[in-house]
């Protein structure tokens, strides 16, 4: 029998005590804040980024490749290997936006349902973000759907067999958190293959 995990949040004190705003933009919110924490009822200040929710899809072909994208990511100064991803606009529900994701990016569909892979924390010591992953079985082309925002520069789609993912992954090609969290969970969960 597995073992049981607890994290202690129910019936915990999480209240802001103090919130200033830093900067504001169109993709996230920087805020000073006050918190009262469970071990620190009198509060802790600390400096949030807040953004919106994600998601993040594996897309497998019904051969069992795996497609990653590679862009430029310009916070880091590099051309990044990834699985797609994309935030969630507004009232939107994060598996139309996984879709629209996959189109957006990737240049394909899925006809069949995604496979929710659960939630992770991207990096939860300076960020509210919270990213919903999913696996995108028998992917299908759908090149009408490409439509790379303004912001993004995608410079190739390719297909990757289980072990040259593997090997990426472990040669450090592969190294972004979301793409990282999604294989490990599809690890976790004996989806990858």
């Amino acid at each position: 029998m597995g073992r049981a995990f607890v994290v202690n949040n129910v019936g915990s004190s999480w209240d802001v005590l103090r919130t200033e705003s830093l900067c504001v933009t169109p993709w996230l919110e920087v805020n000073r804040e006050t918190v009262a924490t469970p071990s620190r009822p009198g509060g802790v200040e600390w400096t949030t980024v807040v953004r919106p929710t994600a998601t993040v899809i594996a897309p497998r072909t019904t051969e069992g490749n795996y497609l990653l994208i590679r862009q430029e990511r310009i916070p880091v100064r590099r051309e990044m290997w990834e699985f797609p991803a994309g935030q969630v606009d507004g009232n939107a529900e994060v598996e139309a936006t996984a879709r629209r994701e996959l189109g957006e990016e990737a240049g394909v569909s899925c006809p069949g349902p995604l496979v929710p892979l659960g939630l992770f924390f991207p990096s939860c010591g300076f960020t509210t973000e919270c990213c919903h992953l999913f696996l995108a079985p028998d992917i299908e082309p759908a090149p009408n759907l490409t439509d790379h925002g303004a912001l993004e520069a995608i410079h190739e789609v390719r297909e990757f067999s289980p072990d040259e993912l593997c090997e990426a992954i472990g040669a450090g090609v592969v190294s972004d958190a979301n793409t990282l969290a999604t294989f490990a969970r599809l690890q976790a969960r004996g989806l990858f293959r």
